[in-house]
């Protein structure tokens, strides 16, 4: 009897490179497992026989963030998601983040993954999604596309979870600008408490550059203040100026999870990378209607955004 190969935890790698730029994307969860400029890291990632811990690198789908005890109606139906933050009683993240995506298409600088969220209890949709990674001169940019392939309309939420970070820097140093005008203030289990309200004059204000300092975030900007095209641009530089790194959200993505990493498991962890976390809707969408993408039957959804070297 045949045995088969062993393969990652994360299952196959996708090694892209051009230039100095090197960039790692895992097979399941289509996940961003490392991305290197001039051999140095420019996201928090994990080693290749390790599985990603923390939402390092994930696709989040069909939903970003928490959902209160994973139940919500939608269409008039109730519906119940598996509890997968139980500390806190949430369905957290989505459903792609731990399924192998099927490769499309693979070259020396871009890899396409696809895959199907076939409907399921909780979730009673056909989602198909791709995801297309590339690095060009500008960076690492990363575009998804998600087609509802059911024959009702479904809800739908999308989010990415990469963790920035500037090597031999704890986040504490490093010069935050986030281009965020308001902040959700949530509950003990994470979940927004009423609407957003205005950062000027708090803590919680980075739209001019300035260190974190000891600041705990975990917590949900929106107000986003963007270029002619639509884009918001946040930046993480070391505290001598350089160097850092740029992230990027297209028009699509109206909201930025802001985590420090506090409450990590491993205490090594903590703090020596920013998750900024691209969403197209705040934590409990699928309760609040806040920012849900409402796809009709045959309808897509596409997004993108990306990662630059400073």
């Amino acid at each position: 009897m045949a045995v088969e190969k062993q393969v990652p935890p994360s299952g196959r790698q996708f090694c892209l490179r051009l230039g100095d730029q090197e960039a790692v994307i895992a097979e399941v969860g289509a996940t961003l497992r490392e991305y290197k400029v001039s051999g140095r890291s420019l996201i928090d990632g994990f080693p290749a026989g390790a599985r990603s811990r923390d939402g390092r690198g994930q696709i989040l789908l069909p939903w970003p963030n928490r959902i209160r005890g994973g139940k919500y109606v939608f269409a008039g139906q109730e519906q119940q998601l598996p509890i997968n933050e139980v500390a806190l009683g949430n369905a957290i993240h989505g459903l792609a983040r731990w399924l192998p995506w099927t490769l499309s298409e693979v070259t020396a600088e871009t890899v396409t993954l696809s895959i199907l969220i076939a409907a399921q209890p909780g979730y009673e949709y056909s989602l198909h999604a791709t995801a297309h990674y590339q690095l060009s001169d500008d960076g690492l940019t990363v575009a998804v596309q998600a087609d509802n392939r059911g024959e009702s309309r479904m809800p739908l939420g999308l989010g990415f979870h990469p963790y920035l970070m500037v090597p031999n820097h704890q986040v504490d140093e490093l010069r935050l600008h986030l281009p965020a005008t308001l902040r959700f203030v949530a509950d003990s289990h994470g979940i927004p408490e009423g609407g957003p309200v205005p950062v000027e004059n708090s803590e919680y204000d980075f739209t001019v550059p300035r260190p974190v300092g000891p600041l705990r975030l975990d917590s949900t900007f929106t107000g986003l203040i963007t270029s002619p095209t639509g884009e918001a641009a946040v930046t993480l530089v070391a505290p001598e100026g350089s160097p850092g790194v740029r992230l990027w959200a297209g028009r699509a993505f109206s909201y930025l999870q802001v985590f420090t990493g506090d409450s990590l498991t491993d205490p090594n962890s903590r703090r020596r990378a920013l998750a900024v976390e691209p969403m197209t809707c705040p934590p409990d969408a699928f309760r609040s209607g806040t920012g849900l993408i409402l796809l009709d039957p045959g309808a897509s959804f596409a997004a993108r955004w990306g990662i630059q070297p400073l």
